[in-house]
């Protein structure tokens, strides 16, 4: 390797390391080295090991590796071009290199070919990856090409090329085929859902990959690649996010209960009042010298916590996840109750059982969000008011009030002297705003006239979740 390639190599290495920081993995300078250092000991022809080699010196949680393998594969891309003429599998490029035919072109009769070809290959008993990416290759050439467009426009688009070929519509055909094979239906019907979603994102890898090429890999780390799993704002997650989120909540509660047990002994043991009889009688064992101190046993300060979440639109996502969050942790709180509200409040604290199922709570909450609406449109005014009237009781000097929510009340009366009247009557109250700040204010938004009263906090994503709720358990 001569010094011009070992110094693009160098560039292209330092700016995917800058655009996984982008996607909010933290990398250090010292896992950047390490990454280099363990480069040297396997093999570079293998592109698999030099992408495991990276994840494993640079990834640290499970929930980053989804971001990471597409960042890899936009500046380190598995084939470049059109990526099918040395696969062998485009006619065209075949044709091309016997001297003759023409490329193929989008029209009826390759889409029905290759609508054919792919479900064959997706009915196959034992699914071949390679086979697959090469048919997304030809996915995205033939039906994902958009020559001609302006300036400042991509020439590919994963988009159009699912719209024409719409996997989705082969899933009745992939579940009887698999069921012919004696596969049952429910199964089959999984396993269909499965292998589409997995051919649509390999369609929109390839996609990224030739923008990449196009318009240089750093443009595609900006626009097109998303945020690992954990700094992902609740607002924009697709359903496929949720479910990684859902799967992540649980995980992130014994983090946070973890850290939190260590800060608690640590904490204990520098406040908690000294056992002078207990030192000195352990003292006896080392020639009267106390090497090891003894407190006696401090009763631990937990908090009583009442939460009102408006359950509206993509503000649900939002709510559901943070009662999810609280009631893994609801041993470290003293009480727990939960309000749901859209126009009017419905307590939920009830589908919080100990060692009910996640999916079964969420189900519960779901369902619920029929007795939260009267009107169907939000009414936080209106929520403050009624919670006042009915639920009153909950809120003690002990209390600690969490309210859920994007503060858009539909330029309805605010009742700012109600939410006031709650403020004062707990010990503290907070407020999360899954909006990005410089979006307070706007539009219908009161969150300017809110903020004066309680505590308003941004939490857009679980990374700010989970560190609001661990200074929440204190």
């Amino acid at each position: 390797m001569n010094d011009i390639d070992r110094s693009g190599l160098l560039d292209r290495h330092l700016a995917f390391v800058e655009a996984l920081r982008g996607a909010g993995l933290s990398v250090s300078l010292a896992e950047d080295i390490d990454s280099l250092a363990a480069l040297g000991a396997v093999q570079w022809g293998d592109r698999a090991t030099v992408r495991d080699v990276f994840a494993a010196t640079m990834v640290k949680k499970q929930a980053q590796r989804t971001t990471f393998n597409s960042l890899f594969d936009v500046y380190f891309p598995p084939m470049v071009g059109d990526g099918t003429r040395a696969l062998g599998l485009d006619g065209a490029a075949e044709g091309a290199a016997d001297g003759g035919g023409e490329h193929v072109r989008d029209n009826a009769a390759a889409l029905s070919d290759f609508r054919d070809r792919l479900a064959e290959m997706l009915e196959a008993q034992e699914m071949d990856d390679a086979e697959l990416r090469r048919l997304a290759a030809e996915m995205v050439g033939v039906f994902g090409a958009m020559p001609g467009r302006g300036p400042g426009l991509s020439s590919w688009s994963a988009y159009t090329a699912l719209q024409r070929v719409a996997p989705q519509e082969l899933i009745d055909r992939l579940v009887a085929g698999l069921m012919s094979e004696g596969v049952e239906e429910e199964d089959a019907r999984r396993m269909a859902n499965r292998r589409i979603g997995g051919f649509t994102t390999m369609v929109e890898d390839d996609a990224r990959r030739r923008i990449a090429e196009e318009k240089g890999p750093d443009h595609v780390a900006d626009v097109a690649i998303r945020p690992s799993i954990d700094k992902l704002a609740f607002m924009s997650a697709r359903r496929t996010d949720l479910d990684e989120m859902r799967k992540e909540i649980f995980p992130l509660a014994r983090r946070l209960a973890t850290r939190l047990a260590k800060e608690q002994h640590s904490r204990h043991a520098r406040t908690a009042p000294l056992d002078f009889r207990r030192t000195v009688r352990a003292s006896m064992a080392t020639g009267g010298v106390p090497m090891t101190t003894h407190h006696r046993p401090k009763r631990p300060h937990r908090t009583d916590l009442v939460v009102l979440c408006d359950v509206s639109g993509s503000v649900a996502n939002f709510a559901q996840f943070t009662l999810l969050l609280v009631f893994a942790l609801r041993e470290v709180f003293q009480s727990m109750r939960a309000f749901t509200f859209i126009d009017h409040v419905h307590e939920v604290t009830g589908h919080f059982r100990p060692g009910a199922d996640p999916v079964d709570v969420l189900a519960d909450l779901a369902a619920s969000t029929s007795h939260a609406a009267l009107w169907g449109r939000t009414n936080y005014g209106r929520a403050f008011t009624k919670f006042a009237d009915l639920h009153a009781d909950a809120l003690t000097p002990k209390t600690t009030l969490l309210i859920l929510g994007d503060a858009r009340s539909n330029y309805s009366d605010l009742h700012d002297d109600t939410l006031r009247q709650l403020a004062g009557s707990v010990k503290r109250a907070f407020w999360l705003n899954p909006e990005h700040e410089r979006n307070w204010g706007t539009g219908d938004s009161a969150a300017p006239t809110y903020s004066q009263i309680v505590q308003m906090i941004e939490c857009r994503n679980l990374t700010q979740l989970s560190e609001f709720v661990h200074d929440l358990a204190w």
